[in-house]
């Protein structure tokens, strides 16, 4: 059983969210490619921002993928962001709290990779907690597997927290799929490193495929080993469309599913991105077969995949276009406009059912044995109970590296913050002068971290 339920507390959050009197609450996962949201060429931040807002009053997510945002300055003194230092949180500020206020947070950002590109995940903070994020792989820019828990209200009493990680994805684009066909591979061959089985995950973003015979699609949606298998909602389970399609020279096939491009001119609103009109599919929310069989709490709603203001009459014309198939009326006329202003994507959306964990009985997390996930594999532990000195134990490929330790008790009360130390050997120990009782020591070493439980006696 998993017993990282105490989380909750580690952050610092309350477990407080919409019931049902089912037991059961909805979660909303959008993504959208924003166009180097933050450089400037499609307007200011501020004008931006109100378009954002207007898109999430009209959505109301509770996970948004944002991806190829302009890189944003993971520190003060980042030479590699263009965006400024603290640009995610103006987005939290100015468009999403904005629009519902004190409702997101955002995972932490990472740009190991020193992109121009870079993907946002934020999340409802009221429903949602934030465990960890992981790089998987860094060809041309980070992809990131961040991993959630739900605030279940039988959390505090099962001590069993329901998890959900997601990758953001924002694949090599252009005509040849080779370069985005590795980055696929290289993610698929990370997750077999990582777990035994695909847990309730999600991987979505751009993808940049033409057509479902890709490689890298075909690395998702009809793997060899079903238990990495992904689902497509609109072929598999809504099954309204049919393998294998050729979205780029047969749009006509799913014109309702199009979310490339918003606008048919190429300087109308501006000479940012692409033009053209819905043409293509490049954006794509692939969900694990746990997530199909409501394995672990969590199960996609069936014909809830929907691709936002695209009313399936927008083939090779602009979102905003009332004259060549008649008015768009798939959104409030603020909201199409908005998107059209946004980016040159259309955002897609899907919405998943959760359950309430009442006995504590999920499946165990089918996680490869790891503290966290990473290539090359590391391993942090400690050996409970705790007598005397905290020693935490390294595997040898950590040595020489540092470590990034802080520690919390049961109340999230932070006793030791952010203290750096030396991995020297395959052993560390903290001098504590703790009193007995449980607490959690955060270990982070370059990008991976976790929550190791500790049991002072």
């Amino acid at each position: 059983m998993r017993h990282l339920y105490i989380i909750a507390l580690f952050f610092g959050l309350t477990l407080v969210l919409n019931s049902s009197t089912y037991g059961q609450d909805t979660l909303r996962v959008m993504t959208y490619n924003v166009l180097h949201y933050g450089d400037g060429c499609q307007g200011s931040n501020t004008f931006l921002h109100s378009q954002l807002k207007t898109i999430v009053e009209y959505t109301n997510p509770d996970i948004l993928g944002l991806v190829k945002a302009q890189a944003i300055k993971v520190t003060p003194t980042d030479n590699n962001g263009v965006s400024p230092y603290g640009f995610a949180d103006s987005i939290a500020t100015f468009a999403l709290n904005a629009a519902y206020p004190s409702k997101y947070n955002y995972c932490p950002l990472t740009n190991y990779s020193a992109s121009n590109d870079m993907d946002v995940l934020f999340y409802n903070q009221n429903k949602l907690g934030f465990v960890s994020v992981t790089s998987l792989c860094t060809l041309s820019e980070d992809f990131n597997l961040y991993k959630l828990f739900y605030k279940d209200p039988y959390l505090n009493t099962t001590h069993d927290s329901t998890f959900l990680y997601v990758i953001l994805n924002h694949t090599v684009s252009g005509t040849s799929p080779t370069g985005r066909d590795q980055q696929d591979t290289v993610i698929i061959n990370e997750l077999k490193t990582a777990f035994y089985h695909l847990p309730n995950l999600i991987s979505m973003g751009d993808f940049n495929t033409h057509s479902s015979l890709e490689t890298g699609y075909q690395r998702y949606t009809n793997a060899s080993d079903t238990s990495f298998l992904f689902y497509d909602a609109p072929f598999n389970p809504d099954n309204k469309l049919t393998y294998p399609l050729n979205w780029e020279s047969t749009p006509n096939l799913c014109p309702g599913y199009l979310n490339t491009t918003t606008r048919a001119s190429a300087s109308i609103p501006n000479s940012c991105g692409t033009n053209g009109g819905a043409k293509d599919w490049f954006i794509h929310i692939f969900f694990s077969g746990w997530m199909v069989k409501n394995t672990d709490f969590i199960k996609y709603i069936n014909n809830s995949y929907t691709t936002i203001g695209n009313d399936g009459k927008r083939l090779g014309i602009s979102e905003n276009d009332s004259v060549t198939n008649g008015k768009n009326t798939s959104a409030p006329s603020n909201v199409i406009n908005a998107i059209f202003q946004l980016s040159d994507k259309y955002p897609i959306m899907l919405s998943l059912a959760v359950s309430y964990d009442s006995l504590g009985n999920g499946p165990v997390n089918p996680v490869n044995g790891v503290a966290t996930i990473n290539s090359p594999l590391w391993n942090v532990s400690i050996n409970n109970p705790v007598h005397d000195n905290m020693t935490i134990h390294f595997s040898d490929n950590l040595i020489g590296k540092k470590a990034i330790i802080s520690l919390y008790d049961v109340c999230g009360r932070c006793i030791l913050a952010n203290k750096e130390y030396l991995v020297n050997e395959a052993e560390l120990q903290l001098q504590d002068k703790v009193t007995s009782g449980l607490y959690f020591l955060r270990v982070q070493i370059e990008h991976c971290s976790t929550v190791l439980k500790i049991i002072k006696q």
